[in-house]
């Protein structure tokens, strides 16, 4: 079994920074591929940023790109999303997922691919 924990969201001024963590227990098998996700009110759960251990490329979303940074710390089983230069549309509640599965190659998969995931930490970002 494989139980995540996220951590770090709150309350942010438009252009501040926050860091997530995302604590994992459980076998490295099955969190070999991780990811960040966020879903805001009346929207579908979208993948932000990915990686997997190893040292294969992390993937972001279009929408973050140059101001989030994923990494993982795999002698602590953590994962963290460094969120700078936030904006208004980042609002939302951010999930930590794991695959399951040893997956090597680049990308968030399709959400419905995670088999498990954190209870979400909820980002606000205010003007």
């Amino acid at each position: 079994v494989v139980r995540l924990r996220e951590s770090g969201g709150g309350p942010v001024q438009a252009g501040g920074s926050l860091r997530l963590s995302c604590e994992a227990s459980g076998d490295s098998r099955r969190t070999h591929h991780m990811g960040w996700f966020r879903q805001a009110p009346g929207k579908e759960r979208e993948g932000v940023a990915c990686i997997s251990s190893g040292g294969s490329l992390p993937y972001y979303a279009d929408s973050v790109k140059g101001r989030f940074t994923i990494s993982r710390d795999n002698a602590k089983n953590t994962l963290y999303l460094q969120m700078n230069s936030l904006k208004l549309e980042d609002n939302a509640m951010y999930f930590c997922a794991a695959l399951g599965r040893v997956f090597y190659g680049v990308g968030c998969l399709p959400r419905t691919a995670y088999y498990y995931w954190g209870q979400g930490t909820q980002v606000t970002v205010s003007s």
